[in-house]
């Protein structure tokens, strides 16, 4: 299993000081790219989800994946109050930090971002803004196309403005991104290479129903195997796991 280490980053924001992140590495050989990883909306960088897929995407694309709290999840854990989260230039901050953090660990990697719904989200507006230039690829492990039952309302408008290579992963029965649209909304990204993974059966947490016969195991090494395939083209075989 993947090598991993936690630690904090100083970050005064929000009511807090620091940070915590985890990194999971390759359990063999050197990595090949990092990959900063942001959260959802409704959870923190050690939701079940982060922590069953991370390890395996460590191990399986042999890369170094850094996950990371914003500052409200951060507060969340520590007080065990609810907070919703904060507005985009609030989680840039935090997200800024990180890619700065990651550059500096590993100066001779290439530099992935992307997350899990919204942490996916801030990482390609970020993207788009010309605020993470030297990011080489985006991965969206489930991107909110649209809130749930309001399709009306897309969140592509930064699409074009998207200059590198973009790695989609989602599931059917995602409530908050019909593949349909998706699809309509595919030409926007022009500007880069794009490629969608669907896992059927799957929702927007990558949970399957029962009937299919599937494990959580399988669909997280379906996920890990699809973001290798990805990479491979993105940053060169090098060092991949078998």
């Amino acid at each position: 299993m993947a090598q991993r280490t936690d630690e904090r980053l100083p970050v005064p924001h929000q009511g807090v000081e620091h940070v915590g992140l985890r990194h999971d590495r390759p359990e063999e050989g050197e990595p090949r790219a990092v990959l900063v990883l942001a959260h959802g909306s409704g959870a923190a960088l050690d939701s079940a989800f982060l922590e069953s897929v991370a390890p395996r995407i460590a191990d399986g694309a042999g890369l170094h994946v850094l996950r990371f709290n914003y500052a409200y999840a951060e507060f969340m854990l520590r007080s065990g109050k609810p907070r919703p989260p904060e507005r985009k230039p609030a989680l840039e901050a935090v997200h800024v930090a990180v890619l700065e953090h990651a550059r500096g660990l590993c100066p001779e990697l290439p530099l992935l971002a992307g997350g899990k719904s919204l942490g996916g989200r801030i990482a390609s507006m970020m993207v788009a803004e010309g605020r993470a230039a030297d990011v080489r690829g985006l991965v969206f492990l489930g991107y909110p196309l649209h809130p749930p039952g309001k399709p009306e309302r897309l969140r592509s408008d930064h699409f074009p403005e998207i200059g590198g290579p973009s790695l989609f992963l989602q599931g059917t029965r995602d409530a908050l991104c019909d593949l349909a649209l998706l699809e309509q909304e595919w030409p926007k990204l022009s500007a880069g290479p794009a490629t969608l993974h669907v896992v059927e059966g799957a929702d927007h947490g990558f949970e399957v129903l029962r009937r299919s016969g599937r494990t959580r195991a399988e669909v997280d090494a379906e996920l890990a195997e699809a973001v290798r395939a990805w990479a491979d083209d993105v940053v060169g075989a090098g060092q991949a796991a078998g």
